[in-house]
């Protein structure tokens, strides 16, 4: 059985930085993409990054490009979530998620992801 375990969220103020890492068990985790996905309360879960099963590709979502950055240590079983210059609008809750299907492209859906983890809230004041 998959589980995602994330931790490292908290409470920070704008400017400052946080690593989110999740803790993958339960399958091979080197053969699958990973990806972050966060929801604001009242907002849809949306993409904030993925990446490839090696590590060799990865993709940011606009609102976070050049401020967050995805990174896997494969020997670990576990993908990070680096996260720079944090503004107000980055609150969330912060899930990590994985495909069903070894060996996929990273996505952006949400639909393409079968496993999730609990969450860690992320809150960033002003």
């Amino acid at each position: 059985q998959v589980q995602l375990e994330e931790s490292g969220g908290g409470l920070v103020q704008a400017g400052d930085s946080l690593r989110l890492s999740c803790a993958a068990s339960g399958r091979t985790f080197s053969m699958y993409a990973m990806g972050w996905f966060r929801q604001a309360p009242g907002k849809e879960r949306e993409f904030v990054a993925a990446i490839s099963w090696k590590g060799s590709s990865s993709y940011h979502a606009d609102s976070v490009k050049g401020r967050f950055t995805i990174s896997r240590d494969n020997a670990k079983n576990t993908v990070y979530l680096q996260m720079n210059s944090l503004k107000p609008e980055d609150t969330a809750v912060y899930y990590c998620a994985a495909p069903k299907l070894p060996f996929r492209q990273p996505s952006g859906v949400v639909a393409e992801y079968d496993f999730w983890g609990q969450g860690t809230p992320v809150t960033v004041s002003s």
